[in-house]
């Protein structure tokens, strides 16, 4: 270990183990054609996929390409407003900036007909309740609220219809149906 030389007029003092400092980040983002076509019907309160060219897959929210295979995904679909939830987390400890009563559930939802999934809150529902394959909707911003942002979505409610079974919820499923298994070989 390389040797610290400390000037003797702070050699008695207690060395520094951290720094907290506030820091602010601001940026510009421009959205890709994907991007922007998804947050422009999100902005219609519509929900738009991408069909994967080589396999199918529905991919939400939709990137341009099908990251698996570098393809390029050129074809839109709307998706519905409903979905299961494939993972979720009880979260304890507050996000700064938020105002989410704690505690709050954070989870993977699988849009119906989308192969893969996204994350998002869950609300109206108490945590000991939640499940995976749980059925949910979605809960938008008031019309005069809503905006070009995936932010719209405020958070996903349970719909009270039958659950997903565990073995087809999420990625489950995905893997159940004989699909992605090239790419984890």
């Amino acid at each position: 270990m390389t040797e610290i030389n400390v000037p003797d007029a702070i050699k008695d003092l207690e060395q520094v183990q951290s720094v907290r400092t506030p820091i602010r980040l601001e940026y510009t983002f421009t959205p890709g054609v994907a991007a922007q076509t998804y947050l422009r019907e999100f902005a219609n309160k519509k929900i738009l996929g991408v069909v994967s060219p080589v396999d199918g897959a529905v991919l939400v929210p939709p990137r341009g390409a099908d990251s698996r295979y570098g393809a390029l995904c050129e074809e839109f679909v709307e998706m519905p407003h409903t979905g299961h939830i494939g993972s979720f987390c009880v979260t304890n400890v507050p996000i700064p900036g938020r105002d989410l009563e704690l505690p709050y559930i954070s989870a993977w939802i699988f849009l119906d007909g989308a192969d893969i999934g996204f994350l998002n809150l869950v609300a109206e529902c108490p945590p000991e309740e939640c499940r995976i394959g749980m059925r949910v909707e979605a809960v938008w911003k008031p019309d005069e609220e809503i905006g070009m942002t995936a932010e719209n979505i405020l958070y996903w409610r349970p719909t009270g219809e039958p659950d997903i079974p565990f073995g087809s919820a999420g990625v489950r499923g995905w893997h159940a149906q004989g699909k992605g298994s090239e790419t984890n070989a």
